[in-house]
């Protein structure tokens, strides 16, 4: 890695339990190793005075706790880290100035993972100047406009949120804010600002008081290679990829395809389980689960040559099992017909596999099932 140039290279939009456990722990360790860009000033976008306390606690020097808890390759893990990456805290709403300035002056990544409230569209975005009622990428589009008045040196975009082709569309919510601004102001977001577009998981549970978070062992930042890319830190969780579809496909048809098949089954039976952990304690209800995956799932992945589904599944079976992880099936079941389309529509539509159980499931939404007559 380079030699770090700025007090906080990494300018961190979100205050996020995932936040915490994801890019914030990488970060903190490979700094000690020299394998990190550099320390991050973490940003609070809402305004919420209520998390005043927690924000203030991820900057303290000694840093907050992630406890990691599950299995790995069946066997348990458990251990505590402390994450000491953040060296300043501050929010939109009170230090607007100085996240400019670290935006114009230090800033050579701004990473992010804020709420779908903060991302969506508000009718103050189009204001000329900075309003905290503005979305995040209008905030940001205020802060790049900073940077490029100062002189607009080129930087690195890399949101975390769960938003497929996450780079492509804040790129494209900020170009429709910098447009009306300024055309050479949108000219040079076009030329000197690099969004990627990374695909992040980790499973966190439960919030560690003022900061920190339980979290799964399992953990993956994959980061679609371009031109010029800056990875934020060198770690064995930090995958570059030519292209995310394998890897977006393997979380989508067998992670999230297993969490709705899980809860359509959950349904049916008119279970009384809360967790997803609760489910794979049931030997039978684990059984027909892993004959999914064998005789409907694995065939999909089969035809397109993906021969990494089979690890990825046996990975799954332990995230799912996990015996420290509160995973709430009525959270899962939020949007399951949405999910089902998808999710299982989706890979039947992907794969060409008959796959019956999955058919029926999609049968049962309207326009899920790529082939009613089959």
């Amino acid at each position: 890695m380079s030699v770090i140039q700025s007090a906080t290279p990494i300018l961190q939009f979100g205050t996020s339990r995932f936040l915490q456990a994801h890019a914030d722990l990488f970060l903190s360790e490979t700094l000690a190793q020299g394998q990190a860009l550099g320390p991050v000033t973490v940003v609070q976008s809402s305004g919420d005075a209520g998390r005043r306390g927690r924000l203030l606690a991820l900057a303290l020097p000694a840093g907050f706790v992630v406890r990691v808890q599950g299995l790995e390759n069946g066997q348990p893990v458990s251990f505590e880290t402390r994450v000491t990456s953040i060296r300043r805290a501050l929010t939109t709403a009170e230090d607007w100035p100085e996240v400019c300035r670290i935006a114009a002056q230090e800033a050579e990544i701004i990473l992010s993972n804020t709420s779908d409230a903060g991302f969506a569209a508000q009718p103050a975005d189009h204001a000329p100047d900075f309003d905290q009622a503005m979305s995040y990428p209008a905030k940001l589009t205020q802060l790049l406009r900073t940077r490029w008045q100062a002189g607009g040196r080129p930087l690195q975009v890399m949101p975390t949120e769960l938003i497929a082709r996450n780079g492509d569309t804040l790129r494209n919510r900020v170009l429709d804010v910098a447009k009306p601004l300024d055309p050479g102001f949108a000219d040079w977001v076009v030329a000197e600002v690099c969004f990627v577009s990374p695909l992040v998981d980790r499973i966190v549970s439960a919030p560690l008081e003022p900061a920190g978070v339980v979290a799964e062992p399992y953990a993956l930042w994959a980061i679609e290679a371009c031109p010029g890319l800056v990875l934020p830190c060198h770690h064995p969780a930090v995958q570059v990829a030519a292209d995310l579809d394998r890897i977006e496909m393997l979380k989508l048809h067998i992670l999230n395809l297993g969490h709705t098949w899980l809860v359509a089954d959950w349904q049916a039976r008119g279970g009384s389980e809360t967790y997803v952990r609760e489910l794979m304690a049931n030997p039978a209800i684990r059984a027909r689960l892993e004959a999914l995956y064998t005789t409907e799932v694995l065939p999909g992945f089969a035809v397109h040559g993906i021969a990494e589904a089979p690890a990825y599944v046996a990975a799954t079976l332990d995230r799912f099992a996990n015996p420290y992880l509160d995973r709430r099936l009525a959270d899962i079941a939020q949007n399951h017909a949405e999910k089902i389309r998808r999710r299982i529509g989706a890979f039947l539509t992907w794969s060409g596999v008959k796959a019956p159980q999955l058919r029926a499931l999609a049968q049962a939404v309207p326009d899920a099932n790529p082939d009613p007559s089959d």
